[in-house]
């Protein structure tokens, strides 16, 4: 007699792997000077309190102070830098389908003892489409204590690099925060690059 071999369905069979990584790097995308540049461009406006979405203010979550800062004589060679890096790091490490950058770069500010932002994601509903988030460190990490970048994908957060002109990026669906500022004062430069949307 013959034994019909059985077998567990399966379902599953995938035409390609999804080659996209969690976060990666750029060493000394900027200089320290060219950090400085930028830090000292960017104080020369009024700060305001980090809101939350469009508007709402809660420290509980958000607490640090921030300058929009868009294209200019001044500040393209920023914008310049942006996107070559940008440009490299998406098509090594994400392979996304972007066209630029369409909310101007954000610089933020965190002071001790007690600046912060929670976990969060920087995706939109029904708004404008975030597919890669970027996070340049400007500060010299002798500078501050605390004011860790974060990505949270189990349940030990990812520490990431906080070396002086370094650039982090990630996908903007990524769960992170920046914990809070002990001592010092930290700064840092953030922004996201748009593209078609996600199918």
């Amino acid at each position: 007699m013959v034994k019909k071999l059985t077998q567990k369905p399966n379902a599953s069979w995938a035409f390609e792997i999804e080659k996209i990584n969690a976060w990666a790097y750029c060493d000394q995308a900027f200089t320290p000077k060219e950090c400085q540049k930028i830090i000292d461009y960017a104080e020369q406006f009024k700060k305001k309190d980090a809101g939350i979405g469009k508007s709402e203010l809660n420290a509980e979550i958000r607490e640090s102070k921030v300058v929009w800062i868009t294209p200019n004589s001044d500040i393209n060679w920023v914008y310049q830098r942006m996107t070559d890096v940008i440009t490299k790091l998406n098509a090594d490490y994400f392979n996304f389908d972007l066209f630029g950058f369409t909310e101007g770069f954000q610089f933020t500010e965190y002071n001790a003892p007690s600046g912060h932002y929670g976990k969060h994601i920087d995706s939109m509903f029904n708004g404008t489409i975030r597919k890669l988030s970027f996070s340049l460190q400007l500060s010299d990490i002798k500078d501050y204590e605390g004011g860790e970048l974060q990505i949270h994908l189990s349940d030990k957060p990812e520490v990431m690099k906080k070396e002086q002109g370094t650039l982090i990026a990630f996908p903007s669906h990524t769960l992170h925060e920046v914990t809070p500022i002990t001592e010092g004062k930290r700064y840092s430069l953030v922004g996201w690059i748009t593209g078609k949307p996600f199918k």
